[in-house]
């Protein structure tokens, strides 16, 4: 989708000093958050994996500050290949996967953390924001 976007994107490009290493940080940085929230996801011995029913409530490392730092990272790194490319129209690509991530992923996410752990979730979805 990234690649196709930014494809179609160029047909807008713009050539802004500084977009490019903002990009490669964003990339970077994104990549950072999702490796730590793995990796934490791991530590507590729950799955990774999308779609898949939790074994442990995460609510530390990345998960203090977004309930759902993979997802986070993965706009980031759209939004990054945006700036790196000199496609600003690929942001709108970032705008559409929120709403994709959304619908497809965390809300039933949500609903499995729910089913799983019930009312101790309240506080933890009260406290953490969803992306940020």
């Amino acid at each position: 989708m990234t690649l196709a976007a930014l494809g179609s994107a160029r047909l807008w490009h713009v050539a802004v000093p500084g977009w490019t290493m903002l990009g490669l940080a964003l990339i970077a940085a994104a990549l950072g958050l999702m490796l730590w929230a793995t990796l934490t996801m791991l530590a507590a011995r729950t799955n990774p994996l999308p779609h898949t029913q939790p074994s442990a409530l995460v609510t530390t490392g990345p998960f203090r500050f977004s309930r759902n730092p993979i997802y986070l990272g993965d706009v980031l790194i759209v939004c990054g290949a945006s700036l790196w490319a000199g496609a600003p129209l690929g942001l709108l690509c970032a705008a559409v996967l929120v709403v994709i991530l959304r619908a497809r992923f965390i809300l039933p996410e949500e609903g499995r953390l729910r089913a799983a752990f019930g009312a101790a979730v309240d506080p933890w979805m009260q406290a953490v924001p969803r992306w940020v």
